[in-house]
């Protein structure tokens, strides 16, 4: 392997390096866990599709996700690719950086860290109102949604710290816990032949039906869905094996959750009936209870057991992604640190080698972003959910595009892997595929985010305004060491 292309190496195998983070602590299952539980897949369901089916294309939803889940599979083959050479927790900023410049990387690195701190935020406002209502109506003791939102930061905090063993070990539990239930009710409708109409396989693929309506919401809301993948590469300092372990989780990843979402959301949907299924959806969104459009199917098939259970496993839901973008934050902060970018304390490893100066900054940035929400008394769900997780998902995509265009300039230039599929064709597809989810999501966001088109305006500016905040402080970086050394 070329070292000029490998950002962290590591001296010994099983022997943290000062400066590094704890290598050979996750396998290809620990970071699946950690990426499932970024896609929140109950959360997903229960948020995304009933919009998606009610303001889409109806019946098409589960070709939407099938069509995402492309174009996502084709950003990973260059996405994984750059993987083999370079291994950093830094993730985007590295590979960007390492394509497109030091300067546009470092702008990027801001666009991360501003994603994945608006969608934790985001996070903690659900999460916050679910935790709540089910407090409230179970122990009769009703507090704010904010004082069990930061109660949840001090747990967040501390298994953070605790290690990146200990967090993938938490996150197994409830990913699987909500995989499971959702996983059963597809599989038993699946074998039982559907609803009243049957399966409907053609109501819901046919190329006519995933055109129908508005195909370009259904699929902003897929993509959406699938937020949170990227974080194998995060993690492939703390892998065993990165260059075979994080492109098998990257694949495996990308395919379960595909899977996942197209068939269940086809199974909720034959579970209506292809001709009823649209107008369930907008009259549950209608109640103010868009989740019950998932949840009444999943009860009629199990019993009325699972209206209770449900809203616990969609709070273990939000939890368990809250948990995960808090240790991708992390990992940016301090490769940021570690790079000299930002100041050197966030650095500060424990005694477990996890990043505990930034943990501690990525906690005080949550508390930051829902402070306000909190003190003005603004609904948790209608804004600092809806408007953060847009506004998350609107960066994202910008990074996903810069690796993509990314990829293809490192390879020309290094020539380190002569693959046209892997190198260049894919990714080109990939950020063909990319830009149109970005038109998309920029031509729907009011949508997106359920809010005014004011708000939405600042919210879509914010992106642009962060990447440039990010390559300023690049420059002035670099002018500063240019001046310090004559």
């Amino acid at each position: 392997m070329d070292s000029r292309t490998v950002s962290r190496q590591r001296t010994e195998p099983d022997t943290p390096t000062a400066g590094m983070l704890k290598p050979n602590a996750l396998g290809v299952l620990g970071i699946l866990f950690f990426v499932l539980s970024a896609q929140a897949p109950l959360t997903g369901i229960a948020g995304a599709a009933p919009i998606a089916v009610a303001l889409g294309n109806g019946p098409g939803v589960p070709a939407a996700y099938l069509v995402a889940g492309v174009v996502i599979l084709l950003f990973s083959v260059g996405f994984v690719v750059m993987g083999r050479h370079v291994v950093d927790a830094g993730a985007f900023y590295t590979y960007i950086g390492k394509g497109l410049g030091r300067t546009t990387g470092t702008g990027s690195a801001g666009v991360a860290l501003f994603a994945y701190c608006t969608v934790q935020a985001a996070m903690y406002g659900l999460y916050g109102s679910i935790v709540s209502g089910l407090v409230a109506s179970h122990a009769g003791l009703d507090l704010p949604w904010w004082v069990w939102t930061l109660a949840t930061m001090a747990v967040v905090q501390a298994l953070g710290a605790a290690g990146i063993e200990m967090g993938a070990k938490v996150l197994a539990v409830f990913v699987l816990a909500e995989f499971s239930i959702l996983s059963v009710f597809a599989l038993v409708a699946l074998v039982k032949g559907g609803g009243p109409e049957g399966l409907g396989f053609a109501d819901s693929f046919s190329p006519g039906a995933a055109l129908s309506g508005a195909p370009g919401v259904a699929v902003m809301f897929a993509v959406a869905s699938m937020f949170g993948f990227e974080a194998t590469a995060i993690y492939g300092e703390e892998a065993r094996e990165p260059r075979k372990t994080v492109p098998r989780a990257t694949y495996l990843s990308v395919v379960v959750v595909t899977g996942f979402f197209a068939l269940t959301s086809w199974m909720l949907i034959a579970s209506y009936g292809a001709s009823r299924a649209t107008a369930a959806a907008g009259k549950a969104l209608a109640g103010g209870d868009g989740a019950g459009f998932v949840f009444a199917p999943i009860a009629a098939e199990f019993g009325g057991w699972v209206n209770d259970v449900l809203p616990v496993l969609l709070a273990t839901s939000l939890f368990a992604g809250i948990l995960t973008f808090h240790n991708s934050a992390n990992r940016y902060l301090f490769s940021l640190g570690r790079d000299r970018l930002l100041p050197r304390g966030l650095c500060v490893l424990n005694r477990r080698h996890s990043p505990w100066g930034a943990g501690c900054v990525q906690t005080a940035v949550a508390v930051a972003l829902v402070t306000p929400f909190a003190l003005t008394g603004k609904d948790p769900v209608l804004t600092l959910f809806s408007w953060f997780s847009g506004v998350a998902v609107l960066a994202m995509m910008l990074l996903y595009l810069l690796t993509s265009v990314s990829v293809v300039a490192f390879f020309r230039r290094e020539r380190l892997d002569a693959r046209p599929w892997n190198t260049l064709i894919a990714p080109l597809f990939g950020a063909l595929g990319i830009a149109g989810a970005i038109w998309l999501i920029l031509a729907n966001f009011t949508t997106l985010i359920g809010g005014e088109r004011r708000t939405a305006v600042w919210l879509v500016v914010s992106v642009p305004v962060v990447m440039a905040l990010g390559m300023l402080t690049a420059w002035v970086r670099r002018r500063a060491l240019a001046v310090a050394h004559g």
